[in-house]
């Protein structure tokens, strides 16, 4: 019988006789891996294993739900009498351990429904993964950049979609000394950023940028047993925005790389990433973001994390990205047309042959829960391809109850910390703040000029200083001077949005921006 090593992930049986483990050694975890194949071939359950193997081996994993069946990896395993009988002669077959049990679980999603609230802010995502988010051209990107720069120098923190919104206020009623400074700011260009943000928010971009943000420690947490939590993230819903699903993975994963300490190689991955639907990411994906992926999966490994890509098909990855991608399991993949032939070849050719047995054809006619499978041996040496039948999971197939699924969120450590959503003092508050300010400053300014003019009208026609205040002569104040060279773009944007006030079209701005400021007073 094949014991679970803590070294070593056991994934199957591999040879003829499927007799011989394949197992992948946890050193060489963290230079990331690949699980591909045709829709039911056995992706997930192949993602399921290595995820509890990883947990058993006290590696804290995080996964994308994408089909609302992964959840219970939270229960144990063997109640289903049907498949309990299939995984009992599998499990002999490979000479594998069958002890059904629960993993620890923290359930995560966007909306807040199924699993604890997932915010981030948009100064935290960047300009470059919310253009790629919002779809913005590249002349686009470069305006959002600027606000972005701005609210940097200003101070202002950009914490939700409503201080990114009034931002971009400010720097399409600014366009013109912004474009002296950083180059063409066109208004045009603010519109379309700004009908994007309300795409955005319409598929739950309000839901996703807010505070509390989330932590990176609650998602790298060990239970007291010693096993690693598996985060999972309720993504089917979030899949009908798969631009919004992919960004917000790949923001993630560039959290991770940017604030996680280098550690060199570690026996075992300090943290598992599983990327399910990996094409989504690259899909009309800029240059530059392609870039940016590659350079993350090739130095995220030094930082202990492991990432491992899902997809039906390995072409569907740059191979920039395929090439960093050591430990492979590849199920079926179907050949019905010339392009699918030739997909089925480059994939064969990404593994180090076997003299047993065609790569190609393996690939093609391995059954459900069978695999070609390559792991890194010693010294990340690629190993010799294998047939391998896949051991069965120990937690059960298939989703929970949603009240076990409430109950679990309930009893969680993180439900009070991420439950409500905090709106600190940011960049729309203080915007806000500044523009009130400056309206009072711009009504004293007017009002100090009226008196100024009515003082010299009087002196002129020869009113004493004791009639100057009692004439009852009205008449009409003149313009506030403009914003001094010295006043901060903070202050700039208060000055011109309070001379507007007292249009139709200034008192439009302020409801539309500023509103819910406003009219609570």
């Amino acid at each position: 019988m094949v014991d679970f090593d803590a070294g070593t992930v056991f994934v199957g049986g591999g040879g003829p006789d499927h007799a011989q483990p394949q197992q992948m050694l946890l050193k060489y975890a963290n230079r990331h891996g690949l699980i591909a194949g045709a829709t039911g071939t056995g992706k997930t359950v192949t993602l399921q294993i290595l995820a509890e193997a990883l947990s058993l081996a006290g590696v804290p994993v995080v996964l994308s739900d994408v089909k609302g069946d992964l959840a219970g990896i939270a229960a144990a395993g063997g109640n289903d009498p049907g498949l309990a009988k299939a995984f009992a002669e599998r499990a002999a077959r490979i000479g594998a351990p069958l002890d059904y049990r629960a993993f620890p679980v923290t359930f995560w999603d966007v909306w807040g429904e199924k699993g604890h609230p997932v915010r981030t802010s948009p100064a935290e995502m960047g300009p470059l993964l919310l253009s790629r988010l919002m779809g913005l051209t590249e002349a686009q990107e470069g305006v959002l950049n600027i606000a972005f720069r701005v609210a940097d120098e200003d101070g202002l923190a950009l914490a939700d979609l409503k201080d990114l919104q009034a931002m971009l206020v400010w720097v399409g009623q600014n366009s013109k000394d912004l474009s002296l400074r950083y180059g063409n700011v066109s208004t045009a260009s603010v519109g379309a950023i700004q009908r994007a943000l309300l795409v955005l928010e319409e598929q739950g971009g309000d839901r996703l940028f807010g505070e509390p943000a989330l932590e990176l420690a609650d998602l790298m947490r060990i239970d007291a047993s010693g096993k690693g939590i598996v985060n999972i993230l309720a993504a089917d819903r979030l899949m009908n925005s798969p631009r919004l699903y992919a960004t917000f993975l790949l923001w993630l994963l560039s959290e991770l790389f940017e604030q996680l300490p280098e550690v060199g190689d570690p026996d075992k991955p300090r943290l598992a990433f599983f990327f399910d639907e990996a094409h989504l990411l690259f899909a009309d994906a800029p240059p530059a973001l392609v870039a940016k992926v590659e350079q993350v999966a090739r130095l995220i490994r030094s930082k202990g994390v492991s990432v491992w890509f899902i997809t039906q098909n390995p072409a569907d990855l740059p191979d920039s990205v395929l090439g960093q991608l050591g430990n492979r399991v590849q199920h079926a993949l179907r050949a019905f047309t010339a392009k699918d032939q030739k997909a089925l070849r480059q994939a064969a050719e990404n593994y180090r042959a076997n003299p047993a047995f065609d790569t190609a054809d393996a690939i093609q006619h391995v059954g459900t829960g069978e695999a070609v499978t390559s792991f890194l041996q010693a010294k990340g040496a690629p190993g010799m391809v294998e047939r391998t039948l896949v051991r069965p999971p120990l937690s059960q197939l298939g989703p929970i109850p949603d009240a076990e699924r409430a109950r679990i969120i309930q009893l969680s450590p993180l439900a009070m910390k991420y439950a409500e959503t905090v709106d600190r003092d940011s960049a729309y508050e203080a915007l806000a703040r500044r523009t009130a300010e400056a309206a009072e400053q711009a009504a004293a300014a007017e009002k100090a000029a009226a008196d100024a003019d009515l003082f010299a009208m009087r002196k002129s026609d020869g009113f004493t200083g004791a009639r100057r205040y009692n004439s009852g002569i009205q008449i009409e104040a003149r313009s506030a001077t403009p914003a001094r060279r010295g006043d901060s773009m903070a202050e700039a944007f208060g000055k011109s949005m309070a001379r507007q006030i007292g249009s139709k079209a200034g008192q439009v701005i302020v409801r539309g921006v500023l509103g819910s400021l406003f009219r609570g007073k």
